[in-house]
């Protein structure tokens, strides 16, 4: 399998590293004493190397995510320190094989005789660190890697998740509102036939958004506002003259983007419990919008339907809905205030959302 940009970066990156590792530690400062060292010196630098190569790999690919993202973490641990204590004794072993520490005094201290004298331990704890530091870079590396791709899937699934809810919320919120509109203009046929006809173009137009601009999780602004001064115009050929509308929606507005068809609960709803047919009501709709701030207010009256009416149970599921695609979409980015506990028996809703 061909490797991509991401993997052969990587695998760069990791080239890079060991080669500036390698020849810093193992070159570069042995060099800088000044002094010719015997052959054994450099065999023995690469076999550090590669077996501090080995560990690390073994470790990034083997043990690490076999063991210790298994849980298994004393034993992860247990491994690597026998790992530490076998890479130690193989380079003692290796000093002992080829005497290498006359070799090395021969080197530095030519003129002077040669003495065995007991180890310098020092060395080797030093060794140790440094495998150490192996062991633990990758364990660094490996579980950065892990985390990110546990974070990547989390959102993949989180985003699926959501768009598959809104996927399902936007289905329930479409059939509830051309139910409803669909009875409006049934009832204007039996009234006015011309009106029934200028409605009916009205949810043409209205039906054509639905199709095309809810399919997208976000729509433009002005898309939305057509789509609500279409609503309102549609709800104007029901009202009687005892109803008060007072409609405050800018005809230029600033573009933008919005979730489709996510205001539209809000004013259905002034429609269906603010209109009485004994008594005078006054629905108020207002929007504005300015530093990418969108903000709607609605008022009515309540005049309450029967409880267990399906207009009713309609419209309760529809405000839930769209409180869960506003918690979806916007989590902390919007205000939603409902008042509906009142002497006056109004309605009052205050929604804003950043639209940035």
């Amino acid at each position: 399998m061909p490797l991509n940009d991401k993997q052969k970066i990587s695998i760069l990156i990791h080239f890079l590293g060991w080669a500036l590792f390698g020849f810093v530690i193992f070159v570069l400062s042995p060099l800088s004493a000044g002094v010719e060292r015997p052959i054994e010196y450099w065999i023995k630098q690469a076999i550090n190397f590669s077996m501090l190569l080995s560990i690390f790999y073994l470790n990034y690919f083997y043990f690490i995510p076999k063991i210790l993202f298994k849980n298994r973490i004393p034993l992860f641990l247990l491994i690597n320190l026998i790992a530490g204590l076998v890479y130690v004794v193989a380079l003692i072993a290796y000093d002992d094989y080829t005497n290498l520490q006359e070799l090395m005094h021969r080197a530095f201290r030519p003129d002077i005789t040669y003495v065995p004298r007991p180890r310098n331990y020092y060395w080797d704890i030093s060794q140790l660190l440094i495998f150490l530091m192996a062991v633990g870079i990758s364990t660094s590396i490996a579980s950065v890697q892990k985390w990110q791709a546990d974070e990547k899937l989390r959102l993949e699934q989180n985003q699926q998740q959501i768009n598959s809810e809104l996927n399902y919320l936007k289905a329930q919120i479409n059939p509830h509102f051309f139910f409803n509109t669909l009875n409006n203009i049934y009832s204007l046929t039996n009234i006015d036939v011309e009106k029934a006809k200028t409605a009916l173009l009205k949810l043409s137009r209205m039906m054509r958004y639905v199709l095309y601009e809810t399919e997208k999780t976000h729509t433009l602004l002005t898309k939305e506002l057509d789509f609500i001064r279409d609503f309102i115009e549609l709800m104007k050929l029901r009202v009687s003259s005892k109803v008060k509308l007072e409609i405050l929606i800018p005809e230029k507005i600033e573009e933008a983007v919005i979730a489709p068809m996510l205001l539209l609960p809000f004013i259905e709803n002034c429609f269906k419990h603010g209109i009485s047919s004994q008594q005078e009501s006054t629905i108020f709709i207002a929007l504005e919008y300015g530093q990418k701030e969108l903000i709607l207010t609605t008022k009515n009256k309540i005049f309450k339907s029967g409880e267990n009416s399906p207009e009713s149970k309609a419209s309760g599921i529809g405000l839930q809905n769209t409180k869960r695609r506003l918690d979806l979409l916007y989590d902390q980015k919007y205000d939603l205030q409902i008042e509906n506990n009142n002497e006056e028996n109004n309605y009052q809703v205050v929604l804003k959302i950043n639209l940035r």
